[in-house]
């Protein structure tokens, strides 16, 4: 099939990723647009794991004060180079994660960061309310990992649903972006502030 110029400009003006990048997710989908942006995000995800063991020890603090300057945020994001973190789309990713942190108050960065104390109180109180369920052990076993995913996603921040995209999670977000600049991106802490509540 022929991958016209137009399709290329529209998927790379949607993804950010390179021409020949597009065009060869563009022809490996047969010029579905759709398609080509979840292969370019699997490509992504698969660059990411590569570069994830890499130091990232630059970086930017970014913050956000809702409009009602009730709700604040401070984010610190790191990534390899000082060239990446003066970048303005680096800066406004950690801008839209701060915002992310606004919105959606996690309390952990990602599943790993959550203890292990915590997850099995979770795993009680969850057994505890499908207890009169009367099912198989191991549909029970299914169901609490099912709930248990759905916790994570309320409270950690890379699990979540990005707020400006719900068909993404904060993760894959991340990932596009260690993709678009070939460098370890890395959360490294936030503090979600809000007036009266501690």
């Amino acid at each position: 099939m022929e991958i016209t110029a137009q399709q290329v400009k529209e998927l790379r003006d949607r993804t950010g990723i390179g021409m020949m990048e597009c065009k060869e997710a563009l022809q490996e989908s047969g010029g579905d647009i759709e398609k080509a942006i979840e292969i370019l995000r699997k490509k992504g995800h698969a660059r990411a794991q590569e570069k994830a063991e890499r130091q990232a020890a630059d970086g930017v603090i970014g913050a956000y004060i809702h409009a009602n300057n009730r709700l604040g945020v401070l984010i610190e994001v790191n990534c390899e180079t000082d060239f990446v973190a003066r970048n303005d789309e680096f800066k406004e990713l950690v801008k839209n994660l701060a915002m992310q942190v606004a919105a959606s108050n996690p309390t952990y960065i990602s599943s790993e960061d959550v203890p292990a104390e915590v997850i099995e109180r979770e795993k009680e109180i969850i057994r505890a309310q499908i207890q009169e369920a009367k099912k198989p052990p191991q549909i029970i076993e299914q169901i609490v990992e099912g709930k248990l995913k759905k916790f994570f996603e309320e409270v950690c921040l890379l699990d979540q649903p990005y707020i400006r995209e719900d068909k993404i999670k904060v993760r894959d977000l991340v990932n596009t972006h260690i993709a678009k600049f070939g460098e370890n991106i890395k959360i490294r802490r936030f503090v979600r502030y809000e007036i009266g509540k501690y």
